[in-house]
């Protein structure tokens, strides 16, 4: 389900306790706020609660006042909320290697206003994207990694994530590994798509090592970077079944397809504020 323009996000999660959902629809009920989306579950293993409503405002609404009204209710389960005003748009940096079919595809759903975002800067270890950004009349930062000096490059990464004011990172197809140091200053804030193969094949020409292992199945995997590699909390994935008639150039193909849907997917969870951080799993309250 697309989000309207005219709507309110409100996001909370808290321990498990008797009374959450009253809590939040019964403020709003109060406060004369129209419900259009609800989603909340309970994790019983975790003992944990999250809720997702959009709602429509009424038309004498004072902003200032629900906010301090809905923190005041919430505050005795302990539920950390967010609210996202309508017409919201996250700022988001994009990173990109030499493979421009994720950089395109997510510029291009930008563009169409699929993604509510704003692409505030792309950065690339390479300069032969440029063209791309500069169509699209996006800031373009081309930071080369010297092989001795990753931490000055990460350095000047995280400067223009500061000075964007960007609230998520996207690895579009970023070949490099982050370093543990900036993992965690992205920490729940950063995704990152792989190709995801059964078996799983690693190094050079992966889509050649599937193939001449006869694969049924190729997919991607977008998930929250961390510091284990590809390890990350999973937020999309995607699959398709090939056969002995898909030849490694098919595989790349239809690998390139799921990789460009799978992550479009995951940042539009991200930034309709669908996706919860739950221990190194995540909940995604998805319409």
């Amino acid at each position: 389900m697309s989000r309207t323009p005219d709507t309110w996000i409100l996001t909370a999660h808290c321990p498990s306790v008797l009374g959450t959902v009253d809590a939040v629809t019964r403020f709003l009920f109060e406060q004369r706020c129209y419900v259009t989306e609800h989603h909340s579950f309970d994790d019983r293993l975790s003992s944990r609660f999250f809720i997702r409503v959009e709602f429509r405002q009424p038309q004498d609404f004072d902003e200032a006042a629900f906010r301090a009204g809905v923190a005041e209710r919430l505050a005795p389960f302990g539920m950390q909320v967010e609210l996202t005003p309508p017409g919201y748009r996250a700022k988001v940096v994009l990173m990109v290697s030499k493979a421009d079919h994720c950089l395109n595809d997510l510029l291009y759903r930008q563009r169409i206003g699929q993604l509510a975002m704003d692409v505030v800067a792309v950065v690339s270890n390479h300069p032969d994207l440029k063209p791309l950004a500069d169509w699209h009349g996006i800031p373009y930062h081309h930071f080369p990694l010297a092989p001795n000096d990753k931490p000055a490059q990460e350095r000047r990464v995280m400067q223009v994530v500061e000075e964007t004011g960007a609230e998520l990172v996207v690895l579009a197809r970023y070949m490099q590994v982050l370093s543990a140091d900036l993992c965690r200053k992205l920490d729940g804030r950063a995704i990152n798509i792989h190709h995801s193969l059964l078996p799983g094949f690693k190094g050079a020409k992966p889509y050649h090592q599937a193939y001449q292992k006869g694969v049924k199945l190729v997919g991607a995997t977008a998930h929250y970077v961390n510091d284990h590699l590809d390890e990350g909390p999973i937020i999309a994935q995607g699959v398709e079944a090939v056969d002995h008639a898909h030849y490694p150039e098919d595989l790349i193909a239809k690998g390139r397809d799921i990789e460009c849907l799978t992550l479009a997917r995951a940042v539009g969870y991200h930034i309709d504020r669908r996706v919860f951080l739950n221990a190194n799993r995540t909940v995604v309250l998805n319409a």
